[in-house]
């Protein structure tokens, strides 16, 4: 029986859980990340029960020092699919009125610089073992950014450009490294997003789709198909236009 080692960071969220129970079978270890204490331990035991070993770490990203003693931690494993997925959205709460600064340094923080940290830290290991694949779970909101989320899709704009440069830089060295443009996951941080979330999926249906693809080595895995071409088409018009664009689409202040 294959036998691989899986870490997921973000477990707790909707995507993360639904990913964990998609990989989680026989043969499979599962290294899943989260702050949720109680979320994570009942994770846990509906991996074990689909016959996947598991072991977890409770862990704010925002505390760097306890990021740095984790990521000691996993020196001595062989990892081979990490999907960086943990990841925080702000907006602000009142018309006309930006995001607080409070809220985009966690965001960053989180989305941003802990992501990175685990990825630069995880590719140096796979680049030294000759194999792994790297997954950073970025936005259709990387295309363009939403005036009613600029850090949010600031941050996932980062994680796309810093994807792909890895996959080019990774590639001749055996190293996979694949990036997830989806668009509304059903999720309450979806649901706290202002404005329309059209062609929104389950966390299941995303799962399926994210895996397919990376079974697949899509350098980009990016859905549903109608949104992701409209987002695509932000990203090409001249920005005037898009601007536009994405207000008469409700995404205004």
């Amino acid at each position: 029986m294959l036998q691989r080692t899986i870490l997921i960071t973000g477990a707790t969220s909707a995507l993360g859980r639904a990913l964990s129970l998609f990989y989680a079978k026989q043969g499979v270890t599962l290294i899943l990340q989260g702050r949720q204490t109680q979320v994570l331990n009942e994770l846990e035991k509906n991996c074990q029960e689909q016959g996947a070993r598991v072991h977890t770490q409770v862990l704010d990203l925002c505390d760097p020092e306890g990021l740095e003693a984790w990521l000691h931690t996993l020196d001595s494993v062989t990892i081979d699919l990490a999907i960086l997925n943990a990841g925080r959205n702000a907006h602000a709460k009142e018309a006309d009125v930006l995001e607080t600064w409070d809220d985009v340094q966690t965001l960053l923080q989180v989305n941003v610089n802990a992501t990175l940290r685990i990825a630069h830290h995880l590719a140096n290991q796979m680049q030294q073992c000759g194999h792994g694949q790297l997954v950073l779970i970025s936005s259709l909101a990387a295309y363009f950014g939403l005036p009613v989320t600029p850090a949010y899709s600031a941050s996932k704009a980062a994680l796309k450009a810093y994807g792909e440069s890895l996959r080019s830089a990774l590639s001749p060295m055996g190293v996979k490294v694949n990036v997830v443009m989806p668009g509304y996951i059903d999720s309450p941080m979806a649901q706290a997003m202002p404005g329309p979330k059209p062609w929104m999926w389950t966390p299941k249906r995303a799962a399926q789709r994210i895996a397919h693809g990376l079974e697949r080595n899509k350098s980009r895995i990016s859905f549903p198909f109608p949104l992701n071409w409209g987002c695509w088409w932000l990203a090409v018009l001249p920005a005037s236009w898009s601007a536009r664009i994405v207000r008469w689409a409700g995404y205004g202040q």
